[in-house]
């Protein structure tokens, strides 16, 4: 019997210097941001953006790793089943809410699957449509497709994205049964806008700004509360007539469920210290949005967030009653 005592106080001191080096030396190699959807799309640029300033702060560089398909649900998946030592996270959108109703048969559960380091930024939507669209704003568009809505297109980056789910709120607000064509990622959604092959879509301004400020695609409303410091003559979906369409497409940073504190705590810090940096801060302002509050970018306010959105989320896509699997 003292011989197994002594076992066992033998391995709580090794467990315990062993949370006390991860403590003092984590990070002491190179980090994987998994990124669940394609490169170049809205929340890889995010993604970026934040893992450079993290990378700096922490003094080791994090590696950008996209895992697209399935709605983000691939890549979400794969970082529920990593090793939970904080040298692979995540950083998904609002999909990591939706998915718990879209996906029926979801391998992992968005509440319980993760550990949380914080939000990092909530990005507006834009409807926007091909250059020679005939609605010249948003009035017309309501006009038009009181008339043509089962001939009017409308492409997504695939069930269970942000152009997608902006759409379907886009659809029920409208009350028009609107053709939706979905896409392997936001690239080729835009290419075919861009291309006139598609009529309408609602994306991110993030891969929507550029094109809206080059005047190749036709803008006609923010989903954000109030006008863009960047578009400030488009007005908002509430100015137009439609309040339940406000939504933004925020993004959160995780890690996999057991990761030790002292690793979510040091990640959680430094994505903070990033979001603080007036060069994200003036980045972000390019595309449209902005770091979230100090208070917001933490791991509580994330699981908040995350909790909120999937009661929000479940009877809009109940109703709508459209699955992906």
């Amino acid at each position: 019997m003292a011989l197994h005592f002594k076992f066992a106080a033998i391995a709580a001191t090794a467990a315990l210097m062993g949370t006390s080096a991860l403590a003092q030396g984590f990070p002491d190699r190179q980090i994987t941001m998994i990124v669940p959807f394609a490169a170049g799309g809205p929340t890889d640029t995010v993604g970026r953006l934040i893992a450079e300033k993290m990378s700096a702060d922490l003094g080791q560089q994090i590696i950008v790793e996209n895992v697209g398909g399935a709605g983000g649900t691939l890549g979400a998946g794969q970082v529920a089943e990593a090793e939970a030592d904080g040298y692979t996270i995540l950083l998904h959108h609002i999909g990591m809410a939706t998915s718990a109703t879209l996906y029926r048969n979801l391998a992992y559960k968005p509440l319980d699957a993760f550990e949380y380091v914080g939000l990092v930024t909530e990005v507006p939507m834009t409807l926007v449509a091909r250059q020679d669209f005939e609605p010249t704003d948003m009035a017309g568009l309501l006009t038009y497709l009181k008339d043509n809505a089962e001939t009017t297109t409308m492409a997504n980056a695939g069930i269970g994205s942000a152009s997608h789910l902006c759409g379907m709120l886009f659809m029920q607000a409208v009350e028009a049964p609107i053709v939706t064509v979905p896409y392997k990622g936001t690239g080729p959604a835009m290419t075919e806008l861009l291309g006139g092959q598609i009529d309408l879509m609602c994306d991110q301004t993030t891969n929507t700004a550029e094109q809206i400020k080059g005047g190749t695609i036709k803008a006609y409303a923010t989903t954000a509360p109030a006008r863009l410091d960047i578009f400030p003559d488009l007005q908002t979906v509430a100015e137009a007539g439609l309040p339940t369409m406000e939504v933004g497409i925020w993004h959160g940073l995780y890690a996999p469920k057991g990761t030790p504190a002292e690793a979510t705590d040091r990640l959680s810090a430094s994505l903070q210290k990033a979001l603080a940096d007036p060069d994200i801060a003036a980045k972000f302002g390019e595309l449209g949005t902005q770091p979230v509050a100090a208070d917001q970018g933490t791991p509580a306010a994330l699981k908040a967030k995350l909790e909120g959105e999937i009661t929000r989320w479940q009877p809009i896509i109940e109703t709508a009653g459209v699955y992906a699997d």
